[in-house]
């Protein structure tokens, strides 16, 4: 029976599947079979033993149902695969598990287990950032009001919002890069990790194993991989989450009734309550801001479990076995819902249009001061000046250019083209440029990634 939503409700089949009870199990037979092949290779065990060893070292020989109940009796996770594994090799049974500790085969197997995830996540990364890019590009003359605390500022442009999303997850791609330098390592030690039950063959038998496995070996561990590695990965995926919860919440704001500028699809099947049938609730968004706040959470924990008793103890293990799992197949969920998101994003251009001339060129405040200075004012003075000038406009609920037009030592300075230049389409300074920058590293990563 399923308890936890990301059994049946949360991340893709395909995340799922990789931090099943089924896969986990077979990543940690994988690693018994590589160090089966790493012993033979240096002599210590018979070729025929580490041939029969791997290819039994799959679930169709070693059954789940059977490693369970064997756990069941020895209240031992990992050598129940081992008893278990030993069983179905029969004499050769005896050369399984040779030399290792639990750690050494269920952190390389973790390895694996994150290799598999981290390769969805770079996927939606990269389909993200493509969707962006065409957002970024299509919209990047767009014109809408910004707002700093909340208020309206100054105009900018759709291209300079959904660019400056672009280049967060460009941010990510590199990182994710970066991350796998160091997460994707494996290690075949012994206990605490001075690889004394493998003797003078140790570091040679290692190599072998996480050769044959696709990851790099520790270069020191003291029976674990330390734990700054996980934490490091934790954070990572938090924050990439923190992102995609940026990307959430501003939809969410921009969808807000009085608001409208754009909106997450909405399907005409789709029922936005239970009791209003005009709803249309930007779900999707608040899904991931909430799924983020989990993410957020288990980063906490990864970094308890770096400090541990001496060497080692098992205080880091039961939660490892929660925030790997939830973090990804959660992480996998919020990607997807904002790749749907973003690529059927309605525009509302009427109300764009509508909210950049909501406050009555009081937006223009700024250019205005810079006019005045420009044509021979003193900043401090043409800012006290446009200040008392925006006050009077807003209490008398008047345009601010017209007001402007009125003041005596305003028409001092400017003259009627002048007031003519003063509107909100003519005050997005670079942007258009900024957003084709922005676009052009992104295309210039593309290419040096063999898209």
């Amino acid at each position: 029976m399923a308890v936890h939503p990301i059994d049946y409700r949360y991340g893709s089949e395909e995340m799922r599947r990789i931090w099943d009870e089924e896969n986990k199990l077979q990543k940690l037979l994988d690693v018994e079979a590589a160090l089966a092949r790493a012993h033979a290779k240096v002599g210590n065990i018979p070729e025929e033993s580490a041939r029969v060893i791997s290819e039994r070292a799959n679930t169709a020989w070693v059954k789940l149902g059977r490693v369970k109940e064997i756990e069941a009796e020895i209240h031992h996770d990992i050598m129940a695969i081992v008893k278990a594994l030993s069983e179905v090799c029969g004499e050769h049974g005896k050369y399984v598990h040779l030399g290792a500790t639990s750690n050494d085969i269920i952190d390389t197997a973790n390895a694996l287990l994150i290799k598999e995830s981290l390769a969805i996540v770079e996927k939606d990364l990269k389909e993200l950032r493509s969707i962006l890019k065409r957002l970024a590009r299509e919209h990047k003359y767009t014109v809408c009001i910004g707002r700093t605390h909340g208020q309206h500022a100054v105009p900018t442009t759709y291209g300079m919002k959904f660019a400056i999303w672009l280049d967060e997850i460009q941010r990510h791609i590199d990182r994710m890069e970066e991350l796998k330098e160091r997460v994707l390592v494996g290690q075949m030690s012994g206990a605490v990790g001075t690889m004394a039950s493998f003797g003078e063959k140790g570091l040679e038998i290692q190599r072998l194993v996480m050769e044959d496995l696709g990851l790099k070996p520790a270069r020191i561990s003291n029976q674990i991989i330390q734990r700054d590695v996980y934490a490091e990965l934790m954070m990572v995926l938090a924050l990439i989450a923190s992102t995609l919860d940026k990307m959430a919440l501003e939809i969410r704001n921009l969808q807000r009734t009085e608001i409208l500028e754009i909106s997450e699809p909405f399907g005409k099947k789709q029922v936005g309550s239970s009791t209003m049938p005009h709803k249309r609730n930007p779900i999707r968004s608040e899904k991931v801001s909430g799924l983020a706040r989990i993410l957020y959470s288990n980063v906490f924990p990864a970094l308890l479990n770096n400090p541990l008793w001496h060497e080692r103890d098992l205080t880091n293990s039961s939660v490892e076995r929660v925030i790997l799992p939830e973090s990804f197949v959660l992480l996998d969920e919020m990607l997807k819902s904002m790749k749907k998101v973003l690529a059927g994003l309605e525009f509302f251009p009427e109300n764009i249009r509508r909210n950049l001339y909501m406050t009555n060129n009081l937006i223009m405040a700024e250019p205005l001061m810079l006019k005045l200075t420009e044509r021979g004012m003193g900043r401090q003075e043409a800012h006290e000046l446009v200040r008392g000038l925006a006050m009077k406009a807003f209490e008398e609920n008047r345009d601010l250019i017209e007001v402007a037009r009125e003041n005596e030592d305003v028409k001092k300075f400017l003259s009627e083209n002048d007031f003519e230049s003063l509107k909100p389409e003519n005050y997005v300074g670079m942007a258009p440029r900024i957003v084709d920058n922005v676009i052009a590293w992104i295309e210039e990563k593309e290419k040096k990634e063999g898209l």
